[in-house]
């Protein structure tokens, strides 16, 4: 069985090098304002250490002398720090964000394109839900690596390492009796550190599986309501959402402990300098400027420690995002269009199926040694009882998906060396469930083709008879279909996919069951419609209602993925076969209707 392409109950390594390298190479378009950025950071975190020893010079060297004219200019001096690492703070993080917003596009751009470019039994595995998670908020949780996790950490650990350089230039015993404490330190972190990546990979999961929840009782709340399933959709949905607070509550509560004990382990430092290092001064081994610089510096010392722990969890959620996303980008398509594919010229709309095979799962074969030729300008009808491969069969000319078997020709040519923008460019798809876009009748009859002008889609409509169901369209084109077009009656939305396959002038023609779901006068209208755009086009109908395609060129009855029966409408019911059988049910359930 072919599994899922996200695993999110899998734990990896707290920090991934290869993952790290991958997230890296978005940054590398921005180095040079990369490294402008780490420039103006290591200039910030320079101004940063000079404070203190400025402190301690002003008191050794001005303030115990006396001397107000030097500590004047001293002070100027400390104020003019003070202002330029304002400034390149500000120009750090403004750098940061801009590189971390630049960085975020571009991942998102490839993630949507990989995604676009996936084939549909990926869609078949994976939920929508968590597909969406992956594309926002896994991509969001990237925001603080990219715009200031990447340099800062970088910048931290400069700080820590410039405080301890400069305490042991300063005074090296007392610098060493001050970290006597960093062993605490480092056990807290290595604890801290496997408990929030446990917590936060825990959050992650949920989030997708939320997220999936959500999007799938949404779109479904008609069938939620009519069935009376709130409660239980509810029920669920508490669940999940107790799961998630519960496991963010588990990571508050170790951030929550880890900072008391952060400032603990620094008060125990601070103590041992002003115990030992007042001392000191007492017997004037040291001066009283270097007792307060290494305040100053071990005060600055547990700073980036603190800020470091944030980054940790800036990094975990990033890493378990990156994970996810990574795992998606690297999820190939099933099939890839050819390296150099051929080009179909004055193409006709000849179509031979041979020896075709295809599973959707090992061999598990739902169309078995399909033999089917359609001529140019044909109209064939494809029927037959539910499951026995009707839309799989279009599905194949579409290149949806790949057969494993047998071969597909359109116009004497491989199906599997064309590409399949030429082959979709070609074949316009109706289907009986109309997706529409949010926007405007005229947006989903174009679908962003700007080679259509509004003057065609105006024709197509109008061809279709679009304006003659219900109250027509109040605002022409501009109708608004709302969401998955819920403003409009079924009819409409078949109506417009009508208009989007004339609009784009298919030499094949697909119509699966396209009018299964409309009421009789509706379609008798969407039957006009169905012969004006069948006109000079081959032509493949696939219909449960056989009164519609009494006069196709011929009949093809699939039963069981195999093709059992070929012949025009008389032929087959002359032979008393499945398709005359078919035939007698829906004949007897009509009469059965009209007596009613």
């Amino acid at each position: 069985m072919t599994e899922q392409y996200f695993e999110d109950d899998s734990l990896g390594k707290a920090y991934d090098s290869r993952l790290i390298k991958r997230l890296l190479r978005y940054l590398t378009p921005y180095k040079s304002w990369l490294l402008l950025g780490f420039a103006v950071m290591v200039i910030s975190s320079i101004l940063q250490l000079a404070g203190p020893y400025v402190i301690k010079i002003a008191i050794d060297k001005y303030i115990a002398k006396g001397d107000v004219v030097g500590l004047g200019w001293l002070s100027l001096v400390y104020a003019l720090i003070i202002v330029v690492q304002f400034f390149a703070t500000w120009a750090q993080i403004y750098l940061m964000e801009w590189i971390g917003q630049r960085a975020m596009y571009d991942l998102r751009m490839d993630v949507f394109t990989h995604v676009q470019n996936l084939t549909m039994d990926f869609y078949d595995r994976n939920p929508v839900g968590r597909i969406i998670t992956r594309v926002t908020s896994d991509i969001n949780a990237l925001n603080e690596l990219f715009s200031s996790g990447v340099v800062t950490i970088i910048g931290d650990l400069l700080t820590i390492f410039g405080i301890v350089g400069v305490m042991m230039a300063i005074n090296v015993k007392l610098a060493l009796l001050s970290l006597l404490a960093l062993p605490l330190l480092i056990g807290a972190t290595i604890i801290f550190r496997v408990r929030v990546r446990r917590a936060y990979r825990e959050i992650r999961r949920l989030i997708a599986k939320l997220n999936a929840f959500v999007q799938e009782h949404i779109s479904g709340m008609p069938v939620v309501q009519y069935f009376v399933q709130e409660n239980k959709v509810f029920g669920k949905f508490n669940e999940i959402n107790r799961q998630l607070m519960n496991r963010h509550h588990k990571a508050i509560y170790y951030f929550a402990l880890f900072f008391p004990i952060v400032e603990i382990i620094g008060a125990i430092s601070l103590a041992i300098i002003i115990w030992y290092g007042g001392g000191r001064v007492i017997q004037g081994a040291i001066t009283f400027g270097t007792l307060v610089a290494f305040s100053q510096y071990m005060e600055m010392f547990y700073r980036p420690i603190r800020d470091l722990s944030e980054k940790y969890n800036i990094l975990q959620s990033a890493m378990a995002s990156s994970e996810r996303i990574f795992r998606l980008l690297d999820t190939k398509p099933r099939f890839t269009a050819p390296f150099e594919p051929v080009r179909m010229d004055d193409f006709r709309g000849e179509i031979k199926f041979k020896n075709v095979w295809f599973a959707y799962n090992s061999d598990d074969y739902v169309l078995k040694d399909i033999n089917l030729s359609i001529d140019a300008g044909e109209k064939v009808a494809i029927v037959g009882a539910t499951g026995s491969g009707k839309t799989t069969l279009t599905n194949l000319m579409l290149r949806f998906y790949d057969y494993q078997k047998g071969s597909i020709l359109l116009d004497g040519i491989e199906l599997k060396s064309l590409s399949e923008d030429d082959i979709r460019d070609k074949i316009s798809l109706v289907l009986q469930d109309v997706f529409l876009f949010s926007g405007s009748i005229e947006d989903n009859i174009r679908l962003g083709n700007g080679d259509i002008k509004k003057e065609r889609v105006a024709k197509a409509a109008h061809e279709v008879n679009l304006t003659r169901l219900g109250n027509g369209l109040k605002n022409g084109l501009d109708t608004n279909v709302g969401e998955r077009g819920g403003l409009l009656s079924v009819g409409q939305k078949q109506l417009v996919s009508f208009a989007r396959a004339l609009a784009f002038d298919p030499k094949i023609l697909i119509l699966d069951e396209a009018t299964s779901s409309v009421d009789t006068e509706t379609e008798l209208i969407i039957q006009e419609a169905t012969d004006t755009l069948l006109k000079g086009r081959t032509s493949i109908i696939i219909a449960h209602r056989l009164s519609t395609i009494k006069k196709v060129d011929k009949i093809v009855v699939l039963h069981k993925g195999q093709i059992r029966e070929i012949g025009t409408h008389h032929e087959l019911l002359a032979q008393k076969g499945l398709y005359w059988n078919l035939y007698q049910l829906q004949y007897k359930d009509q009469e059965l209707s009209r007596a009613v």
